[in-house]
């Protein structure tokens, strides 16, 4: 499963009530880390597709959604399942960190 870029519009319906536990990129594209750190997310994509979906959000794009939800640092992660956000992963070193969390949020 691919990683799906996320607008205000969708983010209700693809984030908040999804079926499945959705990890957030909250990122931008001039962020040299964020870049560094996608291959990673989409290999978890791919990896996990069918428990979770993996979506990103743009900051610069939807500053508000990432002032909400206490972005102050980016790449920042966080998992929502039953409409609920999870303590977030603030620049993760590798895939296998992102793995061990979303494990013990119960998303894997």
């Amino acid at each position: 499963m691919a990683v799906l870029a996320v607008g205000r519009e969708q983010f209700e319906e693809g984030v908040l009530r999804s079926e499945k536990p959705v990890l957030v990129d909250f990122s931008a594209p001039w962020c040299g880390y964020c870049r560094r750190l996608a291959p990673a997310v989409a290999r978890l994509a791919e990896k996990y597709g069918d428990r979770l979906e993996v979506k990103i959000v743009d900051i610069d794009e939807l500053p508000q959604l990432a002032e909400h939800y206490g972005v102050d640092t980016i790449p920042t992660l966080r998992l929502f399942a039953g409409g609920r956000a999870s303590e977030p992963l603030v620049n993760p070193g590798s895939a296998a960190e992102i793995e061990n969390w979303l494990r013990e949020n119960g998303a894997l």
